[in-house]
């Protein structure tokens, strides 16, 4: 896996497409009773959009008419971490090593504050390039409701700029990702209902690595019958499933499938049949 990330803190958050040329993104349907995803328009740009999460649980913001993007992910620690990556969000985006400077302000203060946002070259990035950024938040706003504005970024000879807004989620918080030490020895290691054999069946690889690019969609309101994710109990997804047990679950995101496995290993006696994880006939159609 290509970052080392540290723990996350899952967040809301919304994206403020702050100057012109930034926005053109494709619209989602990507919103959860759990984490609201929603996006401001543009000055002079009526068009609603709405922006999906990343494989690492922050939100792709665009770029340039959406030909690149970012993943903008809260760490622990109250640092702020961003991911470049292509036109096509699966795909990573070098660029020029480069220190970057961010202005954050709270929502309700006028006065910004400079980040100072240094390059983190992932593995496999090549020298003098990087895809990743990091920088910590001042002191007590990592809380807080921001506007995040990153005037200046070298991307391919063109220096190019973007915002947004970053909302801290509500105590009803979807599961954090799993930091890149701690998941391969969630998913390489059997215990509980998690088996050696369900490792070589989900293909000796972590979810993160299985299910990169996957956007997910967390539809609150499942039909009666329907699959929902044992964790969130949001509409399950096919394209999103793991064995444990050998039997086939389905979830709404990789966060999910970590957490899942994590309880099938410490506390099996809580994991269910597949089946069983169905929306009641009471769900909202």
């Amino acid at each position: 896996m290509r970052d080392s990330l540290p723990e996350i803190k899952t967040i809301g958050l919304i994206v403020i497409l702050l100057v012109a040329g930034v926005g053109g993104c494709r619209d989602s349907s990507s919103t959860s009773g759990r984490s609201s995803l929603s996006t401001k328009p543009a000055p002079g740009d009526s068009a609603q959009h709405e922006h999906r999460v990343g494989t690492h649980g922050g939100l792709i913001v665009p770029i340039d008419g959406a030909h690149y993007h970012v993943e903008a992910i809260l760490t622990g620690g109250g640092k702020l971490r961003l991911l470049t990556l292509g036109a096509n969000e699966a795909h990573v985006q070098e660029v020029a090593s480069q220190t970057l400077t961010a202005y954050v302000r709270s929502r309700d203060d006028l006065n910004s504050r400079q980040v100072v946002l240094s390059s983190e070259p992932q593995e496999g990035d090549a020298p003098g390039t990087t895809s990743a950024f990091i920088g910590r938040l001042p002191d007590g706003l990592a809380e807080r409701a921001l506007v995040v504005v990153v005037p200046s970024i070298r991307i391919a000879g063109q220096r190019l700029r973007f915002g947004f807004e970053m909302e801290p989620e509500s105590q009803d918080a979807m599961p954090k990702k799993v930091a890149d030490e701690e998941e391969r020895k969630l998913y390489m290691t059997p215990g509980g209902k998690y088996t050696e054999a369900d490792v070589e069946a989900n293909g000796r690889v972590t979810a993160s690595t299985k299910f990169a690019g996957f956007h997910a969609a967390h539809d609150p309101h499942p039909t009666p019958g329907s699959r929902v994710c044992p964790i969130t109990d949001t509409r399950a997804n096919p394209k999103c499933s793991w064995i444990v047990g050998g039997k086939t679950y389905q979830f709404c995101c990789p966060p999910c499938v970590d957490e899942f496995v994590r309880r099938a290993k410490e506390d099996p006696g809580s994991i269910r049949e597949p089946e069983d994880y169905v929306a009641p006939s009471g769900a909202k159609p």
